[in-house]
This record gives structure tokens, C-alpha cells and sequence, in this order.
């Protein structure tokens, strides 16, 4: 059993985020584990509070060439180097879907004799996950949805996006890119979720008038118009089969309001998209899809969105997360949570 927790740097452009935080160091310390967390030059947490929290620090990418025994810990993707994986890593690994790039990685773990716990696969005996970024995403992206929005207003198009400090530096861009006299509507869908309170929290903190539904007002299967009475639509369901249509080509002849589509849940590749306008997802540096001219229609699906408030993200995630970090002190991988997350790795990357 291994006491030893290693923090890595994430290498993914923008993502300033962390699993821990430094009272998390100290708690985890306090737990027995021993805590290596690697510096960065884009982690929004400072290394001092690490290192003042009795984290030991490392360099920066340098978990390659920690102990065997070692668990890395970290958020997004490892740079895809084709290197075999030795170490057993916690992590989003986006490889259970049958995602190509997934199938390199877990060839990867099988060359190395490594394993992926993945944190979307951390849940408890009745399936629920245990932690989180949903709530975040859904904040963020109704953010870059209404800064698309505003540039609609001023007859042009979302510019580049990029995170913000805090909670309050976003909110104070959303109120500078809206007209002070804005009566914008906005509808979430799937407004009972985590990414669903997220759309329809920020939408209330900059006056953005907001109709909830969730599973009970799209039982019908639609078609929904009453989508299209609104400014901007939030879709907060993740795609899966029985899925309705919520807004599809037929949308773009008729008569409407709506004017941007934040697809938080971001699935254009799926069979199931329930919003079957564009095919790729976008990115910072270009936040929206134009799929539809006179009137406008602009479609946000950045898929990294809880990056762009990245302590507060953090910080929520990493208290969810923390409780069941600690209790590797005790039981090391071989329990809870983790048993169940290994069983799903080994049903997908057999020994």
C-alpha cells in the first residue's frame, strides 16, 4: 500500500485548475499520506501555500520519473507521447466511451502495468458520482454565452475568451458587455443538476429572467417551441439514447428570439445530440459557432468550461474530492470508491 499522493502539473493549454488545495496538503498530511505536489506555471494556486502546508515540491512535469509507487494525481489528459503508464494515476481520462484517443491511453496503463482511477467513475454503491466540476461548467458556460450574446447586440461575433481570477471578474465582464436596459430571457435544460443550477444561477446574478425545466417538461418528446421564444437556450442533459431533439434545423427558418445556444453538455458527436446543428466543439479562442444568419444564431460548446473560473472550481472540487483522498492513508486503493473505480478500469483494460 502506498502512502504517497504526487500533485502533477497539468499540460493542457488553459488549465489552471487543481484536485487539492494547500488545506487539503495539510489534511492529507494529517491523514498520514505523504504529499509531493509539482510546480507550475499556470495553476492558479500559489506553490508557497503548497510548500507552507508541508507539501514536499517537485518540478514541473516531473512525474515521469517519480517512485513506482507513487499515485499520480491530476485533472486532464497526460501529453499523448505513446509512453507506457507504470504508475496508477487519478484523473479524467475520457478513455470508458470508446473515444479513440481513450484506447491509446489504456494501451499505454496495459504497456506500463499502470492503472486509471478516473475521477468521472469515482461514485458510491448506488452510482452517484462522488465529485464534480458540473456545477461550474454550467456558471461558465451561460457566462460565454451571454459575452456572445452581448457581441450579438454590438453586430459581431464572441472574441476570445480567457479565465478569470475570480467569481466577480467574470460577473463584472457579463454586466459590461450587456446593455444596462437588457431584457434577455434564458431557458435551462436539465435545470435540476449540478450544470443546470450553475446556467441559471449566473443568469440571475447579472438579471437574466430564467425558465427552468427539467425531465418533467421535455417528457413529451417534443417539438419544444418554447425554446425559441427565448434569448438564449442552456442545454444541461448529457446525450444518451431516448434523448429528444431540442432545437434542430427546422429552427433555423422559423420565427424566433433565440439567438444563442450555450450546449453546456457539449456532445456534437454523439448520436443522440440533442441539438443536431454543428458537428465540432469550440474553443476558447474561438467560444462560438455561427450556424445561422438574419437573425443570428451562435452555438457555445467549449468543453474545458469549469477552467475558466478556475478557484473557484478548484476549490469546491477539491473539497468533494478530499474525504475520500484521506482514507487512502488507511486502505490505501483497495477500497470504496476506489475498488469500484479499478473494477471499471479492468473492465475495460483487462489484465
Amino acid at each position: 500500500m502506498s502512502n504517497h499522493i504526487w500533485v502533477r502539473a497539468e499540460s493542457r493549454a488553459h488549465e489552471r485548475r487543481s484536485p487539492v488545495t494547500a488545506a487539503g496538503v495539510a489534511a492529507l498530511r494529517a491523514a498520514g499520506l505523504r504529499v509531493t505536489v509539482e510546480d507550475s506555471r499556470q495553476r492558479i494556486l500559489p506553490i508557497g501555500d503548497f510548500a507552507a502546508a508541508g507539501a514536499e515540491i517537485a518540478p514541473e512535469f516531473s512525474w515521469p520519473n517519480a517512485p513506482t509507487d507513487a499515485i499520480i494525481l491530476g485533472l486532464k489528459e497526460l501529453p499523448d507521447d505513446g509512453t507506457p503508464l507504470p504508475h496508477r494515476h487519478i484523473m479524467f481520462g475520457h478513455a470508458f466511451k470508446g473515444q479513440f484517443s481513450g484506447a491509446r491511453l489504456l494501451d499505454r496503463f496495459r504497456a506500463g502495468g499502470g492503472a486509471l482511477y478516473d475521477l468521472e467513475y469515482l461514485v458510491t454503491e448506488q452510482g452517484a458520482r462522488v465529485a464534480a466540476f458540473g456545477y461550474w461548467a454550467g456558471y461558465a458556460g451561460a457566462a460565454v454565452s451571454v459575452l456572445a450574446y452581448g457581441a450579438q447586440l454590438q453586430g459581431g461575433v464572441c472574441p476570445a475568451v480567457h479565465a478569470f481570477d475570480n467569481q466577480d471578474d467574470m460577473l463584472a465582464a457579463l454586466r459590461a458587455a450587456l446593455p444596462a436596459d437588457h431584457a434577455a430571457r434564458a431557458i435551462v435544460i436539465g435545470a435540476l443538476g449540478r450544470v443546470g443550477r450553475g446556467a441559471a444561477n449566473l443568469c440571475e446574478a447579472i438579471g437574466i429572467d430564467v425558465t427552468k425545466w427539467d425531465m418533467a417538461e421535455t417528457a413529451s418528446g417534443g417539438p419544444f417551441p418554447e425554446i425559441l421564444d427565448h434569448d438564449l437556450f442552456f442545454n444541461a442533459i448529457l446525450a444518451r439514447p431516448g434523448t429528444p431533439i431540442f432545437v434542430g434545423p427546422d429552427a433555423l427558418s422559423a420565427p424566433r428570439a433565440l439567438r444563442v445556444i450555450g450546449d453546456i453538455a457539449c456532445d456534437p458527436d454523439s448520436d443522440y445530440n440533442p441539438i443536431p446543428l454543428y458537428s465540432e466543439a469550440t474553443s476558447w479562442e474561438t467560444p462560438v459557432t455561427r450556424v445561422a444568419d438574419a437573425p443570428a444564431l451562435d452555438i457555445m460548446a467549449i468543453d474545458n468550461l469549469p477552467s475558466l473560473l478556475p478557484k473557484e472550481s478548484s476549490e469546491d472540487f477539491a473539497e468533494q474530492l478530499l474525504t475520500h483522498l484521506q482514507t487512502i492513508g488507511q486502505n490505501g486503493l483497495d477500497d470504496g470508491v476506489w475498488a469500484r473505480a479499478y473494477a471499471t478500469f479492468r473492465q475495460h483494460c483487462p489484465a
